[in-house]
């Protein structure tokens, strides 16, 4: 394993990084879900990334039950605040970034992490409806309150990662991370967000570079959907990966086959690899139903892919590849989910 610095900062995390979103507490069974997390230790993953709202809680359960006895200095673990969580989140306040929200809520994810702290706590969304200075003063304090080390968003605009990271200085704190969605069919955090986050001392932990699954090639153009894959699923993003399922996109996801045999390379180990050939990307978020995922993703670590295979990718994909930076905004709810 390979590990990188998160932005400018000092703490160090593993390139392929561990995540359960949809995964613990929901698709697989817990026993499923510990022995993946044991095969990401034994492929040296040390960095841990969850959220309160994933599977309402369980994965959060999950996954401290399966680090338990881990020694938990060796161990960098991320969690997230935003979205409601609990048996009947109907509160006015069950949403959003407010100091009562941030204050319940890693109270909440120490709880069931079985933790006295997380390496690093990350706004899950950008909150339209509170002060943003209110919010960094609850990261602030929750900083020194010991109950996390470093503070992070998720699917923030340029804009705004520029205006919090000017209150995170001047409150004494350290924002080191975003968390956007990052792949060789998604690429609009380009433009805007990694050029700014470059020059803020900012990193990418990014999600999805296998595009929530098309990336491994199983999805074929012309050809039933595969029984039981994400893509059949409701709850397990269905709705996000319908955007890839055309022929077309498809068709030149198959074309990338020879260039990830070349390298000696499955599908999926070149679309992690190349997320992790741009510089701003500390680490790549890969998730797993079965054990021997984890472990074949995990090659993808270290992995140098040639300046002649990345614009062979670039041509295969052409113009199926999304860029434009105006989605990033997109993702911030325009009313509050209560």
């Amino acid at each position: 394993m390979e590990f990188r610095h998160l932005g400018r900062s000092g703490i160090q995390i593993s390139e392929i990084t561990y995540g359960n979103w949809l995964t613990h507490g929901s698709q697989v069974q817990n026993d499923v879900a510990t022995a993946c997390v044991r095969a990401a230790l034994d492929s040296g993953i040390t960095s841990f990334d969850t959220a309160d709202a994933y599977a309402n809680g369980k994965a959060e359960e999950v996954l401290g039950a399966a680090l338990k006895g881990e020694r938990r200095e060796s161990l960098e673990v991320f969690t997230k605040v935003y979205w409601p969580v609990g048996p009947d989140p109907k509160g006015k306040n069950d949403t959003g970034l407010s100091r009562k929200h941030m204050m319940e809520s890693i109270d909440g994810s120490l709880r069931r992490l079985q933790m006295e702290y997380v390496d690093l706590y990350q706004a899950h969304r950008y909150d339209a409806f509170t002060p943003l200075e209110e919010t960094m003063q609850a990261f602030a304090d929750i900083v020194r309150a010991g109950k996390a080390l470093y503070v992070g968003v998720s699917e923030w605009t340029a804009e705004q990662i520029r205006a919090a990271h000017a209150l995170a200085v001047d409150l004494g704190i350290s924002l080191v991370s975003n968390q956007p969605q990052y792949s060789m069919l998604w690429r609009v955090i380009e433009d805007e967000v990694v050029p700014t986050c470059e020059e803020l001392g900012i990193g990418q932990i990014v999600w999805s570079p296998i595009a929530q699954g098309v990336l491994t090639g199983k999805y074929k153009p012309g050809q039933p959907l595969p029984e039981g894959s994400r893509a059949t699923d409701e709850k397990g993003g269905a709705d996000m990966i319908s955007r890839y399922l055309n022929d077309d996109t498809l068709t030149r996801v198959q074309e990338l086959g020879p260039i990830a045999g070349d390298l000696g390379l499955s599908l999926s180990q070149l679309a992690v690899a190349w997320v992790l050939q741009n510089r701003n990307v500390s680490a790549a978020l890969v998730g797993a139903s079965r054990p021997e995922q984890v472990a074949e993703n995990a090659k993808a670590a270290g992995v140098s892919i040639p300046a002649d295979a990345m614009k062979r990718i670039d041509e295969v994909l052409g113009d199926v590849v999304t860029r434009d930076p105006r989605l990033v905004a997109r993702s911030t709810p325009q009313t509050r989910p209560v």
